[in-house]
């Protein structure tokens, strides 16, 4: 599909997706960084993989990355700025948060990652050309 048959419903659908995720993602690392504190986050969730065999030097920048990546990578969803590499973290974000939730627990609930894994796939499957209402299209001519 050429990007003259790009159709407004197609932006208007990545859009949706980008948006909705970023939206997930941002309120999640908000939420890590100013309401709660990374280092509380650390002592209510990461500090406990600490007896599963993972050292502190994992557990603890692992604690500040995920949060931070949540953070900025949503917000930057939200402004449809660097999305490329906001999708790229995001994943790896959430392979970490996943192989985690399994240490921890070999049978977990999914209901905070899937639907953020979905969105997600979208936007690695979705064309590029079809996110036209973003601040890359403006400011980096993409």
């Amino acid at each position: 599909m050429s990007n003259e048959q790009v159709t407004t419903t197609h932006s208007a659908g990545l859009f949706f997706i980008r948006t909705l995720l970023g939206i997930l993602f941002f309120m999640q690392g908000y939420g890590k960084v100013f309401s709660i504190g990374v280092s509380k986050v650390y002592e209510m969730f990461f500090k406990s993989y600490e007896t599963k065999l993972l050292p502190r030097w994992v557990t603890l920048p692992t604690a500040y990355f995920t949060s931070y990546v949540e953070l900025i990578c949503g917000a930057l969803l939200l402004l449809g700025l660097f999305r490329k590499y906001a999708i790229y973290l995001l994943a790896i974000n959430l392979l970490i948060v996943s192989f985690g939730h399994g240490l921890m627990e070999p049978i977990w609930s999914l209901e905070h990652v899937m639907p953020r894994a979905i969105l997600l796939s979208a936007l690695f499957l979705l064309p590029p050309a079809w996110d036209k209402w973003n601040l890359d299209a403006v400011i980096l001519k993409n």
